[in-house]
């Protein structure tokens, strides 16, 4: 036991400072220390990762690493060719592949870093085994310890490494664009350069058109998430009583018909209702044709109604969903709590606030902040229903945009990259902290025994 806390100990200053000879070879020769220890197999994959990595930097590693700088020189050419009376175009230097490989080979040195450092500390550690005349595993005796005594690395290993190829890597390198003038403004789509915190500044200067248009659609997305969550929270959680009260009938029917909106397909029931609240939709013409009506309602055409609108049609949605979840913790708050409280003389609306609503909000806290941040991207709703609409004139963002929808028109639509990388990177900051600051302050973080 005692040999394994040392063995758990071992840094990368201390193998290099107390290792014999062949930890020491392990330095310039990677896999070599372990091969001499007895682990050949190893010791010999380990070296061909060695290889593998140097043949990569001198193909195109150090190649990749030297244009990352400038992102490259040369324009696209155009020449006049004389023989076949036509323009020709020349290949020039691609910024956005120059910026991925410049990427990948960043992340390629950085795991070859860390297989060093690994297979440094590796080969101390049986060094120390060898001194303490402890048994040294074989290559295939390594190989079943992957089955048992090692099998999280086994269940963990193919997760962590499509995690990195297809979340981390593209993620830093969107978040690169940011710092780019990778935007169809200017023709920079083929051949882009560094600019520093030039979108930055651009995009939080308050006086500027697309200052002022992300500080208009932060506050939108803000008072939209805050509403959202909070009206489809209290009246899911109102429905639910009213369902669970033992006064009420068929309890299996209601729920029924309130679930019934889950099964249709989301984005099919906004779509629908897209073209009903049209000018010349069906609940415009309906309240024409009985004369309520002398005008089409601008459900979608007017930024006010646009938003009530859009909140109300969300709260069809999302009530269902609010009401399942509440459904069963409703049924669990213990029944001699409400007996307590009303042999006390507590009525209904102190009962409500003093039991029921803390008793959901420490079980619930984690649902709401979920919510919270699920209504910040809520991306279907606003596309779906309003398209972000209406949009003024000059603006490239609607007056329903949430700053996710905004982001997916900037990139998508309009083609300014680097702005829609900025907008995502101050979206992931503004998500971080809210939950992680809610969460850490509420109840359910601070005290999780105080309701078992």
């Amino acid at each position: 036991m005692e040999n394994k806390k040392i063995q758990d100990k071992v840094t990368v200053l201390k193998a290099i400072t107390s290792g014999d000879l062949q930890t020491k070879l392990s330095i310039p020769f990677m896999g070599l220390g372990v091969f001499l220890k007895g682990q050949k197999i190893k010791g010999c994959l380990i070296f061909l990762l060695e290889v593998a990595f140097f043949l990569y930097m001198a193909t195109s590693g150090i190649h990749a690493l030297s244009l990352l700088p400038s992102l490259g020189d040369e324009a696209q050419g155009k020449v006049w060719n004389e023989a076949k009376q036509i323009f020709e175009y020349t290949a020039g230097d691609n910024s956005q592949l120059i910026l991925l490989f410049g990427v990948v080979a960043l992340f390629v040195i950085a795991g070859f870093i860390l297989l060093w450092v690994l297979q440094i500390k590796h080969a101390y550690k049986l060094q120390l085994k060898k001194a303490n005349n402890e048994h040294i595993n074989s290559f295939k005796e390594d190989l079943k310890s992957l089955l048992d005594g090692n099998l999280h690395i086994t269940l963990m290993s193919l997760p962590c490494v499509g995690i990195l190829v297809f979340n981390i890597v593209p993620l830093v390198y969107m978040i690169s664009m940011a710092f780019t003038s990778y935007s169809k403004e200017d023709e920079h789509l083929q051949l882009f350069d560094w600019n520093g915190l030039t979108q930055f500044k651009r995009v939080l200067n308050f006086s500027g058109n697309m200052g002022r248009q992300f500080w208009h659609v932060l506050a939108w997305t803000v008072v939209w998430a805050l509403v959202a969550t909070f009206l489809n929270y209290i009246t899911g959680m109102i429905l639910a009583m009213i369902i669970n009260r033992k006064e009420t009938k068929a309890k299996g029917f209601w729920r029924f018909c309130f679930v019934l909106s889950i099964a249709v397909p989301q984005f099919i029931s906004l779509m629908i209702m897209n073209i009903m609240l049209q000018p010349s939709g069906a609940i415009n013409v309906l309240l024409q044709n009985n004369g309520l009506i002398s005008a089409p309602l601008p459900f979608l055409t007017d930024a006010m109604w646009a938003r009530i609108t859009i909140i109300i049609i969300n709260l069809w949605i999302g009530i269902p969903y609010t009401m399942l979840q509440v459904t069963g913790i409703l049924q669990n708050i213990p029944g001699e709590l409400y007996e307590a409280a009303r042999m006390d003389g507590a009525g209904p609306v102190k009962i409500f606030f003093k039991i029921t609503l803390p008793y959901m909000l420490f079980v619930t806290t984690p649902y709401l902040i979920t919510s919270f941040v699920g209504n910040i991207n809520n991306f279907n709703v606003i596309y779906l229903l309003s398209g972000g609409g209406p949009t003024y004139v000059g603006d490239t963002a609607g007056q329903t945009d949430l700053l996710v929808t905004w982001l997916y028109k900037l990139t998508i639509d309009q083609q300014y990259y680097n702005l829609g990388a900025v907008i995502g990177i101050l979206t992931f900051v503004i998500l971080t902290t809210v939950t992680l600051i809610t969460y850490r302050r509420s109840k359910s973080y601070q005290n999780e025994e105080a309701f078992m």
